[in-house]
This record gives C-alpha cells, structure tokens and sequence, in this order.
C-alpha cells in the first residue's frame, strides 16, 4: 500500500478523512487524448479575458484614468496628466485599487486551501471549476455598469476584486487537473502549452478589442468598426462584456471532454471548520518531512505576489508614466502577449529537460533586471517598450514551471488541497507587491516608483529560491 500524507502505509492519523476508492494522480507514461489536453487548455486561452483585459490592460487601466477624478481636477489640469493635482489623484486612485485587491487577496488565503481540500476526492472537481468560472463571468458582464465617473469607482473595485476571488478558486481545480491531462514525462510541456496558450488568446482577443471597440477611427466621441460611443466609457464597458462572453464559450470544451475526477468515499468526514485543523496538520507534516517543499511554497508565494504586481500594475504605468493612451496600451498588450507566448512555449519545452526550477531561476533574474530598468528608461515609451516586452518574456515560464514543478510532487488524489495550499501562500504574501508599490507611490508622489516595490519582491522571491533542490521527491 502506498504512503499517505502521514508517511503511514495507509493510515491517515486520528481526525484525518479516510478514504477509499480510485485515486488519480501523474503518471509514469499515461497516454492522454490530444482532444483532452487542447479542451483543458482552452479553459487558459478564454481565461485571457480575465487576466489580460480586466485586471491588466483595460479594466484596470480604466479604473485608473482620469474619468475617475473629480472633474473639478480634470478641468483645473487641462488634462495634463503631469500636473501636480492631477498626478496625485490618479495615483491615489491607484492605491485605492491595490487596496481592493489586498482584500481580494486576504480572502483567497483564508478560504483557497480549504475548499481545494474539500473537493478532493468529492467527484466534483470539475463541477467547482465550473461554478467558479460562471462567478468569474457574472462578474465580468457587471462591469458593463461601471460608467466612466468618480461615483462609481467603488463599484468598479469591488466588481474586479470579486472577480479575483472567484478567479483564483477556480484556478485552484484547473490545475490541480494538469495530473489528468498530462504524465511525468510531458507535464512541463503541457503546463506550458496551457500558459502559451493563454497568451496567443490574449493576443487574438486584445486585438479583437481595438479594433471593435477601441481604436479611433477618426469619428470623434465614437470608437471601434462598431462606432460606439465613448462617453461615460461605455466602449470600454463593452469590450469587458465582449470578454465575459469569451470567457464562457471556451471553458466549454473543459466541461464536456476532461472527465470529472472519480469519487473517493471518505468515512470520518471532517466540517468546513474542522478542515482548518486538517490544513495545520497537513503544514506541520510538511515542515517535518518534506521542509523542501515548504520552502517553495514560501520562495514561489513571494515571487508570484511580484507576478502579480506586474501584470497589475504594469499598464497603469504605462498609461500614468509613459502617456500611453488606451489604443497604444493595447498595442503593447497584444505585442507583450506574443513575447510571453513565445518564452512559455519555449520554457514548457525546456522544463522537461532542464528542470522547473532552473526556468523559474532565470526568468527571475531577467524580470529583476528589466523590471529594475523601468527606473532609468526616462519617459520615452520605447524605453517601457523594451523593458516590458523583455519582462513579458520571462513572466510565462515562471508561471507555468511553478505548477510543473508541484504537480511532480504531489500526491495523487491531494492535488486540489496541495494547489490550495500554492493559492493560499500566495495570497497571504499578497499584501507584499500592492503595499511596497502603494508605498513607493506615496513617498515620492510618482506612479514610476512603484515598480522598485515590485522588483524588490521579485528579488526576495530569487533569494528565498536559492535553496530549494532541483530534484524533489514526492510530497510525504
């Protein structure tokens, strides 16, 4: 019999669930369809909807331009968007945004391992990852009637902050189900097609976007082939809407071709709150037999939060530093995701015959030096060009090596509480890379400043990853 958490021959300690049943886990050389992998790997093409239109080139960059400020400021400024008065109110603006998104992120921390932990072995993995993706759209579609005005900022941040809640939960079960899609041998190249894949969706549907509903035509007032109107914002509260329905349609194929887990019974099934005790024990054991894997999720919580600020913040300093209008942050964004498509596909590549953990160690370096050089670039846009493109080529591997690297290692049939447990500690690091950039903007009353909070993360994260083994063996 094969060895549990406890590191018993099958013996779960007292108060622990027991189970018995089938238990799917990675293996040695599993033959899996074609048609099963692409289906589980459009779910991250559709998911660009999110990840790349709400919370990093339009919706966020929406929230944080000059429809939000008070008119009276707007007007005193001309529109200047160097003048003191102004700058300051975007900027603050901004931290009230990064604060939303603390929030969101304390939550995810709080709830993540636990509801991972919960659906393993309940057969309903995929039924989760369903409910949680609809939250995700339901949401999407609401920010339809976020118009372009101070009165509803709060709305605004509620809505994205909401939909990082639910965002997450999901992404919990996608890829605790990378093990069903993949086997030792192909899991990084997998894993990569799925972060690739993300990024050639964000390209088709950045591009989708601008030249729908975005880009000037030369009609004032109007936007996109479409001619929609640009007052309150209501094209850019389309494209969201656009996006939601994206969203939906291409998690389709997930839901009708990966097949839901097998259903484990479990005898001594512990309460929501109870779960909490299990999730300690299941801290205490790694810190006891398997310090290595403990410390990786400690060194990738960091790192990630540092992601995190990237993706944030990255195009409102495009669009407050750098003058960027709405059209050229979206240019960016389709060429950004082209970079990161091409260094995921090559990272995923890669990850099968040089290890995770050597992608994640020089992507760090690279998105430490080109992040570091945002700072000296002066306020040319091709020098945010460079940089950006150079950090979107580093950010795709790190991504995808990291859910490589725990999938090796995790037991089978705990991959929803181990991927929770990955949600967790990166959510409650997550107060690091909002609040050093939110700092950094306030000391010197300059959005730029904001990326050395950023890169001082990214930095601990390389730091704190330096011991971590190469080679691991599977989570006792």
């Amino acid at each position: 019999m094969s060895k549990d958490a406890s590191g018993t021959s099958g013996r779960p300690p007292t108060g622990e669930n027991r189970t018995t049943g089938p238990i799917v886990g990675l293996t040695d050389n599993a033959q899996i369809p074609k048609t099963r992998v692409i289906s589980w790997a459009l779910w991250d093409w559709g998911s660009a909807s999110f990840n790349a239109v709400v919370t990093t080139f339009v919706f966020s960059t929406y929230l944080a331009s000059s429809l939000f400020v008070d008119p009276a400021v707007v007007d005193a400024a001309g529109g200047d968007a160097s003048d003191p008065d102004l700058k300051l109110a975007l900027a603050t603006n901004a931290t009230h945004l990064s604060t939303g998104l603390l929030i969101a992120g304390i939550l995810v921390a709080l709830l993540a391992p636990v509801m991972g932990q919960r659906s393993d072995g309940s057969g309903k993995r995929k039924f989760w990852l369903g409910v949680n993706t609809l939250l995700v759209v339901i949401a999407m579609a609401a920010m339809v009637f976020v118009e372009g005005s101070p009165a509803y900022l709060v709305l605004g941040i509620v809505l994205i902050s909401a939909g990082n809640v639910f965002f997450e939960f999901a992404s919990v079960n996608y890829n605790a189900m990378l093990v069903q899609v993949s086997n030792r041998g192909n899991v990084g190249k997998v894993s990569g097609i799925g972060w690739g894949l993300g990024y050639v969706g964000g390209i088709v549907l950045l591009a989708l976007l601008l030249l729908l509903f975005i880009q000037s035509f030369g009609t004032e007032g109007h936007a996109g082939i479409l001619g929609v109107t640009t007052a309150d914002g209501l094209n850019i509260r389309l494209a969201i809407l656009f996006s939601a329905v994206w969203f939906a349609v291409f998690a389709i194929p997930l839901m009708l071709k990966v097949p839901e887990i097998p259903r484990i019974t479990r005898r001594n099934r512990t309460s929501f709150f109870a779960s909490y005790a299990s999730l300690l024990r299941t801290i205490g054991r790694l810190a006891k037999n398997s310090p290595q894997v403990l410390v990786f999720l400690i060194a990738s919580a960091v790192f990630r939060d540092g992601l995190a600020g990237v993706f944030t913040f990255g195009a409102i300093i495009a669009a407050q530093v750098f003058h960027f209008s709405s059209s050229e942050v979206l240019y960016f964004a389709v060429a950004a995701n082209l970079v990161a498509g091409i260094g995921t596909f090559a990272g995923g590549w890669l990850d099968d015959r040089v290890g995770a953990k050597n992608i994640i160690m020089v992507s760090l370096v690279g998105l430490v030096i080109f992040g570091a050089a945002v700072l000296f670039v002066g306020d040319a846009q091709i020098g945010f060009w460079i940089c950006g493109l150079f950090l979107c080529l580093f950010v795709g591997p790190v991504q995808s090596a990291s859910r490589s690297f725990l999938s090796r290692i995790t037991p089978p049939g705990r991959e929803g509480e181990i991927f929770g447990l990955y949600a967790t500690t990166g959510r409650a690091v997550s107060f690091l890379a909002p609040g050093l950039f939110t700092l950094f903007v306030a000391l010197t009353g300059d959005t730029r400043f904001g990326i050395l909070g950023i890169v001082i993360v990214l930095l601990a994260g390389l730091l704190l990853m330096l011991p971590v083994k190469a080679k691991q063996s599977t989570i006792a």
